[in-house]
């Protein structure tokens, strides 16, 4: 090996020695950020309200340049919004409770003449808290004869009908099965907690107890709601879908620690009633969506999973708020000396911009949206990827993440230009799966592959009735109360009733 060869082994060494330590430092920045610093993701706008990147003429305008003069408008009042108070009680019941004069007080103190009331008035509003209670229904059920044909010597002997209970043999009730769901699926609170309350309400109820109750009853009764309500999403031409991990201990042929994952499918913008709905499966295979969604034809909005690639006769939509979440993850910690904007902070803003034309598309149809976003947003994707195009840079950093999935996820961040209901971002499918990953943390893993299964039916209907505007508790409960008695085998046209946009349910539960 020559001097200069040996030279310049040297200087490719230190170069990708140099590439190296800037690659870890940035990681180290990184994960810095993510345990210690703001988990928001929101831009900070400067002084004058505008986005970095397009911002051009604020930057460069001229301070002595005369301003508009403003003019206070005679007559005009602001008008005063509702107070705090009257917007946390617009919904509760209203008792009023009359402060009169005693009996022996009624009579004028000089002349012993009866007072009459003149008027009244509000002193006061209080909030009262009526604790649950828990009781024991015990259901009689009366026989009826005939006398008359008795005499005759025919035994003739009606029966009362009873409603189906929601479990036999078992102090389970509709009411307090409901209860147990929303508990665990609404507020996140776990079964061992839950033990403890009914126990502080005069009954002892073991966890395995209330374990089964949701199980069976989610097996018997609310499933067959699911199913209907999942012929229903595959009809629909816009649907969102996402997935993350659950733990289950007892799975066949898989350790403890591994993980499981419960898929998320929702209804878009479409127009029509909201569906949610969760799938429990023991694996991240894009088999999982494939199935589910067997028959479905349309926009399927999605992150930048490969798995969903195997999903047949879709028309597959990136996220914008998942490729944006990158350029943020590219900001430099330290801005530069200069002022210049960086590469991470020319992505977020490219992001932004069109995330800002879209707030103001909110209110048009699916038609004017779709020309508006021509008009509007075309420009900038094509200013946006021409940038992308021209980056070179460092290979495992940060940026260059960003970048690899900005061009790997490309054919699919512009089909949402193709139809006015499509979005965006997959924002919808991140909400809705979000009380799941909250629930989570609490009771951090399912005991089984039926509590799995169980706990992803729950969350479908939980999800699907607060989408719709129910109080979820009713609807859970109506369900419950109503279902044994539903021959919905033979006739599954019984089932339209019971769906949370049905007019019924809508009266009863809303």
């Amino acid at each position: 090996m020559t001097q200069e060869e040996y030279i310049k082994q040297l200087e490719n060494t230190v170069e990708s020695l140099t590439s190296q330590i800037e690659n870890l430092t940035e990681t180290v920045h990184y994960l810095t950020q993510k345990l210690f610093g703001q988990s928001s993701e929101k831009t900070k706008i400067d002084v004058q309200g505008q986005l970095g990147l397009f911002d051009e003429a604020e930057v460069y305008s001229d301070s002595n340049a005369p301003e508009p003069t403003y003019k206070d408008v005679a007559g005009y009042e602001r008008k005063k919004g509702k107070t705090t108070r009257e917007v946390l009680t617009k919904n509760l019941e209203i008792i009023e409770v009359p402060c009169t004069l005693h009996e022996d007080e009624k009579n004028c103190p000089w002349c012993n003449t009866g007072l009459k009331p003149i008027g009244k008035e509000q002193v006061r509003e209080e909030i009262q808290f009526i604790p649950a209670q828990v009781k024991l229904i015990r259901y009689i059920r009366y026989a009826y004869e005939c006398p008359t044909c008795k005499e005759d010597g025919y035994a003739v002997i009606s029966k009362a009908a009873t409603p189906s209970p929601v479990m036999r043999h078992s102090l389970a009730s509709p009411s307090s099965v409901a209860h147990v769901m929303y508990q665990k699926y609404v507020n996140a609170m776990p079964l061992y907690r839950q033990e403890k309350e009914w126990e502080q309400y005069g009954i002892k109820l073991s966890r395995a107890t209330l374990a089964n109750w949701v199980i069976r009853c989610a097996q018997d009764w609310l499933v067959p709601i699911t199913k209907a309500l999942h012929k229903e999403l595959l009809k629909r031409e816009v649907l969102h879908a996402d997935e993350t991990t659950v733990q289950v201990l007892n799975e066949p042929d898989k350790k403890a620690t591994t993980d499981s994952y419960m898929w998320l499918y929702r209804t878009g913008n479409d127009g029509k009633a909201p569906i949610v709905l969760y799938d429990y499966q023991s694996s991240r295979s894009g088999e999982n969506p494939k199935n589910y969604l067997a028959g479905f034809e349309g926009y399927l909005h999605t992150d930048g999973y490969n798995g969903y690639e195997k999903v047949q006769a879709i028309k597959r939509c990136g996220c914008w708020a998942h490729l944006r979440r990158y350029f943020v993850e590219a900001i430099p910690t330290t801005p530069s000396k200069d002022g210049k904007l960086s590469n991470g902070e020319i992505g977020r803003d490219y992001c932004n911009k069109l995330f800002e034309i879209e707030r103001k598309l909110t209110d048009l149809s699916p038609a004017e949206r779709k020309k508006a976003r021509l008009e509007l947003e075309k420009p900038v994707l094509e200013a946006f990827w021409c940038w992308i195009h021209s980056l070179q840079p460092l290979n495992g950093s940060r940026l260059g993440k960003a970048v690899t999935y900005a061009k790997n996820q490309q054919k699919y961040m512009e089909t949402y230009l193709l139809d006015g209901r499509c979005s965006i971002s997959n924002n919808l499918a991140e909400n809705s799966i979000r009380p799941f990953t909250v629930g989570r943390k609490n009771w951090e893993f399912s005991a089984s592959t039926k509590g799995a299964a169980a706990s992803a039916t729950v969350y479908s209907l939980v999800e699907t009735a607060k989408a719709n505007g129910l109080n979820v508790y009713k609807y859970l409960q109506y369900l419950l109360q109503y279902m044994p008695d539903v021959d919905y085998k033979n006739n599954p046209e019984e089932l339209e009733e019971l769906m949370p946009w049905a007019p019924e349910i809508q009266n009863n539960c809303k």
